[in-house]
């Protein structure tokens, strides 16, 4: 069990005003530690201890701030084995996942943000034939990115490493100062990159820490007069209610919403690779995943093979302890979002789809366990194929055409990421620059992590990620000046 946590503000560690709470593992629903619940005052004084530190962190040299995020990824590196096994613990994720995908994309995070890159650049010069002053003239540019300044990153529960240091690492990099705080279900990693971050040199006020389990926490992260920007995971409805908070204080925003990503498989497709990728919807944090493609639009001529090859693929899925070797599939986060799942399945069967595979509780003793689920004979009007069900379950839908699939991929609130499968590249390619999506993968499910990250529509606001990240949490300022 993981002792007791306080608070992490102005740099001290300091007990929470509400007590503490348990944190419940899924895997074996037993408690792995307790977590802070922060008042409204204590989280007011973690964001003006942010705006305090905001102004000599900002003018640090970019090389010296660089130092401090190469030292902590460094230290989550040499304590990867605890870290990990302590967000497994939290998450229910497999060994390979919070090893690799939690912790170990953590600290990569961390380097890549310690890389120094120009916060200028020349604007050619413009000549004026007359200006305010009625006088023509050359007129010289520079564009200068500047820190936003004091962040909330409020970040979700699957992936409490990864998205917190997507996050603090290029808000940091840039000169901002931030208050985290962390998915109440698993807040326990997030303390432990504080820390790292702590051990790594960071100013006291630079990073702050504060959790809870009451919305009166999450409401003064952002409401607080202190904050310049919210950096937010999670679901719509959520960013929906933080965004009309923004608007009301003209507060900068950056929005990672829910997802429906459509995966479109194309009738001359490797079904082989097309299963292989929408299979990662199962397996890979349990479907609790924005970017999984969950809904799958497949074209007549391979629409029956599509749902038995998936249908196979579930059925060798092992489910069970995430800490054992063989298993592929965990637990969900909660009991609470288990029954939510079950109930979008039935649902399902309601609406008039064929449960294929699934749709009943693996016969476990203890843990959060849903069977990998898929869903046939589904029409893009249902239910289950218009809403996040944020679990291992997957939904196909046939098209005839390759007009209509696209019309359906684009027939979503969601527009994060799409998917679409065909030997043919040229007409993959032709396919996805017609998607309403922030990206489309091209005959693979992987990302590469320099390219812009972002949804359209319901899906989010703004894009983050290799150097959009920097311009995510910066402003942009012009000089100019007669040449």
């Amino acid at each position: 069990m993981s002792t007791q946590q306080r608070l992490f503000v102005g740099g001290a560690w300091i007990e929470p005003d509400g007590g503490h709470y348990d944190v419940v593992d899924p895997a074996t629903e037993e408690v792995v530690g307790r977590a802070p619940e922060a008042s409204r005052e204590q989280v007011y004084a973690a964001c003006a201890a942010a705006r305090e530190a905001f102004g000599p962190w900002s003018r640090t040299a970019p090389e010296e701030r660089a130092a401090v995020l190469a030292r902590a990824a460094e230290i989550i590196r040499e304590r990867a084995g605890e870290y990990a096994a302590l967000a497994q613990a939290e998450t229910g994720a497999t060994t390979a996942t919070a090893r690799a995908m939690q912790v170990g994309v953590a600290a990569a995070r961390f380097r890549r943000y310690a890389r120094v890159e120009p916060a200028e650049w020349a604007i050619p010069p413009q000549i004026n034939e007359a200006g305010p002053m009625g006088r023509a003239g050359v007129m010289g540019a520079l564009a200068i990115r500047q820190p936003v300044g004091v962040v909330t990153c409020v970040t979700s529960y699957n992936n409490p490493w990864a998205n917190a240091a997507g996050k603090v690492a290029p808000a940091l990099a840039m000169g901002d100062t931030v208050v985290v705080k962390p998915a109440p279900q698993d807040p326990l990693s997030v303390y432990r990159m504080a820390e790292a971050l702590e051990a790594a040199g960071v100013p006291p006020g630079v990073v702050n820490v504060v959790s809870g389990r009451s919305v009166a926490v999450g409401e003064a992260a952002v409401d607080s007069p202190d904050v310049d920007m919210v950096s937010f995971t999670g679901s719509t409805a959520v960013g929906r209610r933080i965004a009309e908070v923004c608007g009301r204080g003209m507060k900068r925003q950056l929005m990672e919403l829910g997802g429906k990503g459509a995966a479109l498989v194309l009738d001359d497709a490797d079904l082989a690779s097309a299963v292989a990728g929408i299979g990662t919807t199962f397996s890979f944090y349990s479907g609790q995943i924005c970017t999984a493609p969950t809904r799958v639009l497949a074209q007549r001529g391979v629409y029956e093979r599509v749902v038995e090859q998936l249908a196979a693929y579930a059925g060798r899925l092992k489910v069970g302890d995430p800490r054992d070797r063989g298993t592929v599939v965990g637990p969900v986060i909660s009991a609470a979002h288990r029954e939510r799942v079950e109930a979008y399945v039935e649902l399902g069967r309601k609406e008039g789809a064929v449960v294929v595979t699934g749709g009943e509780r693996p016969p476990l003793d203890r843990g959060f366990y849903v069977a990998p689920t898929l869903l046939a004979d589904c029409t893009n009007d249902m239910r289950v194929a218009r809403e996040e069900i944020f679990g291992p379950v997957v939904v196909v839908v046939p098209f005839d055409d390759e007009e209509e699939g696209i019309a359906l991929a684009n027939d979503s609130d969601y527009g994060l990421i799409d998917y679409v499968w065909s030997a043919d590249v040229a007409r993959a390619f032709r396919v996805a620059r017609r998607l309403r999506a922030g990206g489309v993968g091209v005959n693979t499910v992987g990302r590469n992590m320099e390219a812009p990250f972002g949804g359209f529509g319901a899906s989010g606001v703004g894009r983050d990620c290799g150097p959009y990240a920097l311009h995510a949490y910066g402003e942009v300022q012009a000089l100019v000046w007669p040449g």
